[in-house]
C-alpha cells in the first residue's frame, strides 16, 4: 500500500468511481494488451475481476495455475519475469511469499500488481476504501473498526488508512496483531497524514461507535491446521448481533469473502441490510480496471 501516494490512491478510486458509472467509455482503453494471471493460491473474486476487468477495457487474461510454473521449483522467479515480459504487457500475481512479487517486480520490465500475498492484499483494501467513500463520501469523518486476524487484509488496511488520514481500530487475539513493523510503517505515516490508528485486543473497542464493521477469516489459505485451535482464540472476536450493536445505529458490515458463516460472522449481521459484503466484492472489479488502466498505458 505505501508504493502508493495518497494522490494516487484518490486518482485510483476517482477513475473507478466512472468505470462504474460509464463502463462503455473505457472499452478500449487497453486494446490489444494481456495481462498474465498467476495463481498460486485459489480464487473466486480476483481471478474474475481481473479476467472479466481486462476484457471490459478491450484487454484479455492468461491464466496460470501453480501446476502450470510451479515458482521457484520448476522455474526460477527471474526466468519466469524475462519470460513474460517478452509475452504480455502485465502480470498479476497471487501467491504465499511476499517476496515472490517484489522479486516478479523487480525482474519484470512490465508491471506486477500484487493480487494478494501473506503480507498484504493491497487491491481489497483499494476496493474497501472505494466502498467506503461510495457510501459516506467523506471518509475522514468515519471510524472503521476491523475485529479478527492482524492478517494481510488488515496490514493493508491499516497501511492505506495511514496514507489517507483515516480512523481505523483494529481489534485481535494478543498472538494474532498485525505484525509490528507494519503497524510502526503504519503509525509513522500516520503521524504525516492525521489518521487516527489503534491496534488492540478489545473487539467491543474497535466496534463500540463505529460507521463500519470489518471482519474477515480466522485462518486464512496455508493455515488450516490452526482451523481449531484458532476457532478457540477467536470466539470472542465473532461479529454477531451483540457485537455489532456496539457499532453505530446505521453502521456497515463488511468482510472481504469468502465468509464462514457461524464462526467469524452470524448469518443475522452478514444477511442484515446493514452488509455491504457484495458490493464490496464487485467493487474490486472497478477499482482493479482503475489500476490496470493506469498500470498498463
Amino acid at each position: 500500500m505505501l508504493d502508493f501516494t495518497e494522490s494516487e490512491i484518490w486518482d485510483i478510486l476517482r477513475i473507478a468511481k466512472r468505470m462504474k458509472a460509464h463502463p462503455e467509455r473505457f472499452r478500449t482503453r487497453l486494446r490489444s494488451k494481456h495481462l498474465a494471471m498467476i495463481f498460486e493460491k485459489p480464487s473466486l473474486r480476483t481471478r474474475v475481476t481481473f479476467e472479466v476487468g481486462m476484457r471490459e477495457l478491450g484487454g484479455d487474461a492468461v491464466y496460470l495455475a501453480r501446476s502450470d510454473i510451479n515458482l521457484g521449483n520448476r522455474e526460477s522467479v527471474y526466468d519466469v519475469a524475462k519470460n513474460l515480459e517478452r509475452m504480455v504487457h502485465g502480470i498479476m500475481i497471487r501467491t504465499f511469499n511476499h517476496h515472490i512479487c517484489t522479486d516478479l517486480a523487480e525482474f519484470a520490465s512490465v508491471p506486477v500488481i500484487n493480487g494478494l500475498t501473506d503480507l498484504e492484499h493491497p487491491c481489497q483494501a483499494l476496493s474497501d476504501f472505494f466502498t467506503i467513500w461510495e457510501t459516506k463520501q467523506n471518509m475522514r469523518a468515519v471510524k472503521i473498526g476491523f475485529v479478527g486476524d492482524g492478517n494481510n487484509v488488515a496490514h493493508s488496511l491499516l497501511l492505506g488508512a495511514a496514507r489517507l488520514g483515516l480512523r481505523l481500530t483494529v481489534a485481535s487475539p494478543r498472538g494474532y496483531q498485525p505484525k509490528k513493523d507494519v503497524v510502526e510503517s503504519a503509525l509513522q505515516e500516520a503521524g504525516r497524514s492525521g489518521a487516527v490508528l489503534e491496534v488492540t485486543d478489545d473487539a467491543g473497542r474497535a466496534v463500540r461507535d463505529a460507521d463500519f464493521v470489518y471482519t474477515d477469516v480466522w485462518a486464512s489459505m496455508g493455515q488450516e491446521g490452526e482451523a481449531e485451535e484458532r476457532q478457540k482464540v477467536f470466539r470472542p472476536y465473532q461479529v454477531n448481533a451483540a457485537l455489532f450493536s456496539l457499532a453505530k445505529p446505521d453502521a456497515y458490515f463488511m468482510h472481504c469473502l469468502p465468509a464462514r458463516r457461524g464462526v467469524e460472522v452470524t448469518d443475522d449481521v452478514i444477511d442484515s441490510p446493514n452488509a455491504i459484503v457484495f458490493r464490496q466484492a464487485e467493487n474490486r472489479l472497478h477499482v482493479q480496471k482503475a489500476i490496470l488502466a493506469l498500470v498498463m498505458r
